[in-house]
């Protein structure tokens, strides 16, 4: 059981960045930067009450990389050029003056736009409707199928947004976005990637895009920390399950370490739970048996304490909190001093512009 003298309190390095707890702030949307996509005051604060609150790691929302076609939402940060990354250094410096380290979340939206066009694998239409939180509403647009120069393009995009990101806005490290639904998840995704070039086929082929990415933002971060978050789960799919099954989570997992990530964020609705049917690990357990030496953060469900234990039981490092984070942003703390946690209320999740000063105090 997790206690406040547990082992998740203390220190843990990844590659070359040392977090002082095993405690880490999960990325979340929240569509609250300027219409231009700049980071603003309030976000700074917004961020910085995580790291006074104790998170040893903060990962910021998805950041869109490129102007081209990267952008999934209104008001959705970017990072995608010099103005843009130039606003993250405020939220940079305020994180760091509490001992915390930040990473930022590199992310394409895809097919899963709803700012402006999208290009992905295939010209097809993705399930579901848009997100009206995100200011979206009915289908999504048909997305136009990506050439080689489009993909091209899009490896260059995350690998000068994480140059920018180290370099400009003085993250710690970046996190590719290769999860729920986005560009690199349509790629590895059979039922979005129908492709019969080098960029389709079996998962290894599809997985293709994800490692030339890790590949050239390895090399654009230097020594800064290189991570990459994985799921099943879509925002459009929330039922999806990598249809090979451990096969799947073999290649993915295994390449991943071959490409030499710093860390893979795994993130499930129930992440201590069996990730398929028929089979008793979770993608934790997967993750930990098919890249051994690569350190794990887990995402999903891990609020309560009997279920971030178990998932440190299977192989996780790190815990991430999304939601009770939100309500609890003094969560380390508040496990330290055993003052209990405050419950999740969904008004929460409106917009951090519309939160109240006091709020982010």
């Amino acid at each position: 059981m997790i206690t406040p003298d547990n082992q998740i309190l203390t220190s843990f390095d990844i590659g070359q960045l040392r977090l002082k707890n095993r405690f880490a702030v999960a990325p979340m949307t929240r569509v609250s930067a300027t219409e231009g996509g700049n980071a603003t005051e309030t976000m700074a604060r917004y961020y910085e009450r995580f790291a006074k609150g104790g998170f040893g790691l903060v990962i910021t929302e998805g950041l869109y990389t490129d102007q081209k076609f990267s952008q999934g939402y209104p008001f959705q940060p970017g990072i995608a050029d010099e103005e843009q990354s130039l606003t993250w250094r405020a939220v940079t410096d305020r994180v760091h003056d509490h001992q915390s380290s930040i990473c930022a979340q590199l992310m394409h939206a895809g097919a899963l736009n709803q700012s402006s066009r999208s290009a992905a694998p295939c010209a097809i239409r993705p399930k579901g409707t848009q997100i009206p939180f995100y200011y979206g509403s009915g289908q999504y647009p048909v997305p136009q199928a990506m050439t080689d120069e489009d993909i091209a393009d899009a490896i260059d995009g995350f690998a000068q947004a994480a140059k920018r990101a180290i370099e400009v806005s003085g993250f710690d490290g970046v996190e590719i976005h290769g999860a729920n639904g986005y560009l690199l998840d349509q790629f590895l995704t059979g039922y979005t990637n129908q492709r019969t070039d080098r960029w389709g086929g079996d998962v290894r082929h599809r997985l293709g895009l994800i490692l030339e990415v890790v590949r050239a933002v390895r090399k654009a971060a230097g020594s800064a920390a290189v991570g990459i978050r994985i799921s099943q789960s879509k925002v459009n799919d929330y039922e999806h399950k990598w249809p090979e099954g451990e096969a799947a989570a073999e290649v993915i997992f295994g390449s991943l370490a071959d490409a030499n990530v710093d860390f893979i964020h795994v993130t499930e609705f129930e992440a201590w739970k069996p990730a398929f049917d028929g089979v008793d690990a979770s993608l934790i357990a997967l993750s930990r048996r098919f890249a051994a030496n690569v350190p794990v953060i887990a995402n999903g469900g891990l609020h309560d304490l009997h279920h971030a234990e178990q998932a440190l039981q299977d192989g996780a490092n790190i815990i991430s909190l999304g939601k009770a984070a939100l309500a609890n942003p003094d969560f380390p703390e508040r496990l330290v001093s055993n003052h209990g946690f405050a419950d999740f209320e969904p008004s929460i999740l409106r917009p951090i512009a519309n939160i109240k000063d006091s709020e982010l105090a």
